[in-house]
């Protein structure tokens, strides 16, 4: 190159590909098997100033968790109750009703609690709007809680059976209502977690109340009328496992915050406590032994509760990655382009 000149088309007798400077960038770079290295690092998603794209929830986890739990303890508690009543098991029965009002009272006193005063619950019955799972979860509660009390005071007291069996039956109905209506309530939210596991949602909702009220019939009731909660607990065990399984392997990308961090961590031990449970408590049932049926009682409750809990946390953790909300769109636009 020492040798040519220099003119408005550039360097004379250069070569292109053989006189290029040492270290020049070409935008790739070849790999010995003939592949080609990416030179342009990944995309990392974040959004303006590291703020997240969503405002993540800002609930009490021990308030809205527990009010989750609670109001699918109580509602599934309505249905073993009614079931009891049904087929002559007293005891049975009055521990599911006092379950069922002792749970409902405090979801519904966690609830108040995260909203800050009681009169912010009462605003919510002004108007009832179908299309708002909130409007319609206010009014559930305000026609099944007092069922409930009935239901209870009534067995209690030995009085006005007649009252108490149309409370009974009338808080089992609204009851798989009260048990699940909040998985439609998280899921109505952009929140991707949540949101992405509309589908599934309500029935490992379903589930894990039920497991929750047959875990504490078990623990309660005479191991002589524990039969309909052993039965309750395999059912509402497989459910409440199979659905979140199948929720996982259909939400894609949306699935991730499961299996991290401290959602990982309450998934994993609920599925342990939920399998252990329903396995002691179909051994129980055969054994008629009080600490197995116990025993049971407290892994299936435990169980449930971790459900829960792990679920609110995922929620917030897939609010605060932009990942969880900039990839999905993409992919549906996409979808929507072909």
């Amino acid at each position: 190159m020492s040798g040519s000149g220099v003119s408005r088309d550039g360097v004379e007798g250069a070569r292109p590909g053989r006189d290029a400077l040492p270290g020049g960038y070409t935008g790739r770079r070849r790999r010995r098997g003939g592949g080609e290295q990416r030179m342009v690092p990944k995309a990392r998603f974040s959004s303006y100033y590291g703020l997240p794209i969503l405002n993540p929830p800002r609930w009490s986890a021990l308030d809205i968790a527990g009010y989750l739990y609670l109001g699918g303890l109580a509602g599934a508690s309505s249905l073993l109750a009614a079931g009891a009543h049904a087929t002559g098991r007293p005891a049975l029965a009055r521990t599911a009703k006092l379950g069922a009002v002792g749970a409902i009272s405090l979801s519904l006193a966690a609830l108040v609690h995260d909203l800050g005063r009681p009169a912010r619950f009462l605003n919510m019955l002004r108007v009832l709007k179908p299309t708002s799972p909130m409007s319609v979860g206010s009014w559930l509660l305000t026609g099944y809680a007092p069922l409930t009390m009935v239901a209870a005071a009534t067995d209690v007291a030995h009085r006005h059976r007649l009252v108490g069996a149309a409370a009974t039956a009338g808080a089992a109905v609204l009851g798989p209502a009260v048990a699940t209506y909040t998985a439609v309530l998280v899921s109505d939210t952009a929140v991707p977690t949540w949101h992405e596991g509309y589908r599934q949602l309500p029935f490992v909702f379903a589930g894990s109340g039920a497991s929750a009220a047959a875990g504490l019939a078990l623990a309660c009731a005479p191991v002589g009328q524990t039969g309909p909660a052993c039965r309750m607990a395999v059912l509402g065990s497989a459910l409440e496992l199979g659905a979140f399984q199948v929720m996982k392997r259909r939400m894609g990308l949306a699935a991730e915050p499961f299996e991290q961090g401290r959602p990982r961590t309450l998934l994993r031990s609920a599925e342990a406590l939920t399998a252990g449970g329903a396995a002691l408590a179909v051994l129980a049932g055969r054994r008629r032994s009080r600490l197995l049926t116990v025993a049971a009682g407290a892994a299936l409750m435990t169980g449930s509760a971790a459900v829960r809990f792990g679920v609110f946390h995922a929620g917030v953790a897939s609010a605060e990655d932009p990942k969880y909300t900039v990839v999905p769109q993409r992919e549906r636009l996409e979808q929507r382009s072909h």
